[in-house]
């Protein structure tokens, strides 16, 4: 059985908030689908081990922001690779309070939506909830990111605890070393650098600079191992 065929499948990016009494926080999560049009309701599917997951299950109420196309990596590893368990993940982060309370990310988002959950399914490690649309509204206009694009244009990856994930086999071979952050799993390819970055096409690991640090998490160079 070969898993990358549920890759066929589209899904789009967005930053999942919710709170908790006066805390706020996000996640990044693909798994957004609208339910039903009358009355309108979306579904997202939460790792129950994300605090993300905690929040919702206790103010019964998310929000998801759509990402633009040009959304750049550190903001998706900001809220898709570090725990609001360490961090406050709204500290510098652009948002407003929607209807429920709920924080409403704004930077490099094209439109919100924002739920009530009315029902949820546990589906063994990660939980249903589905929500009646309480909120929505356009930011601007502009190119939403889709999975695909954040995996074959941006080189992103994705954390275990999504449903998503798919292990991936290491490749054998290359004509020079790429390295792969042990904190988020990013693969420094030299043949495509880190455009983002400042960093050429071209440039082998070794000639990046001391301060260099993974376009995803913000892990060092010292965290990465040669693939």
């Amino acid at each position: 059985m070969n898993l990358k065929a549920l890759r066929n499948c589209s899904y789009g990016l967005y930053v999942i908030s919710s709170r908790k009494g006066d805390r706020f926080n996000g996640q990044i999560a693909n798994t957004v689908v609208q339910a039903t049009s009358d009355p309108p309701t979306i579904s997202v599917i939460l790792n129950k081990e994300n605090l993300t997951h905690e929040f919702v299950t206790d103010s019964k109420a998310f929000s998801a922001s759509i990402l633009s196309q040009d959304t750049p990596l550190s903001f998706i590893g900001h809220f898709g690779f570090h725990s609001g368990r360490d961090t406050d993940k709204f500290k510098g982060i652009e948002h407003r309070p929607g209807e429920t309370g709920l924080p409403i990310v704004l930077d490099h988002s094209l439109a919100y939506l924002e739920a009530r959950v009315t029902t949820q399914l546990d589906v063994g490690t990660h939980t249903i909830f589905v929500g009646e649309l309480v909120g929505a509204e356009i930011l601007e206009e502009g190119e939403p990111m889709t999975y695909a694009y954040y995996h074959q244009v941006k080189r992103g990856t994705t954390p275990k605890t999504a449903p998503s994930y798919i292990e991936e086999r290491k490749e054998a071979k290359s004509e020079m070393d790429k390295y792969e952050c042990t904190v988020c799993g990013y693969l420094y390819d030299p043949k495509e650098g880190d455009p983002d970055g400042g960093i050429k096409a071209g440039t082998p690991f070794e000639d990046l600079p001391d301060d260099w640090v993974c376009p995803i998490c913000g892990a060092g160079k010292d965290q990465f191992e040669k693939a």
